[in-house]
């Protein structure tokens, strides 16, 4: 397939087919990491940072009040004859 390369002020830019973006999961994002690898410009997925969207969860289950322990507090049975 082939792209028309257009001018955009002092750049240059590439329409990229819906289809196209579809194919590799780049339909729905907003950005995308790009690099030069062999003498072609590659297109990737951006990168999510490890635990992105975990703060959100944790709240929206904190209003639903449902953010009680599971298995209680994970103490040892020994811990209280410690001393420190």
């Amino acid at each position: 397939m082939e792209v028309a390369i257009r001018n955009i002020g002092n750049s240059k830019g590439v329409v990229l087919p819906k289809p196209l973006l579809a194919q590799v999961g780049l339909d729905g994002e907003a950005s995308a990491s790009i690099v030069v690898e062999n003498d072609a410009i590659v297109l990737r997925k951006p990168v999510k940072l490890v635990r992105t969207g975990w703060a959100e969860a944790a709240a929206k289950v904190a209003a639903q009040e449902n953010d009680t322990l599971l298995m209680g507090e994970l103490a040892n049975v020994t811990d209280s004859e410690l001393s420190w």
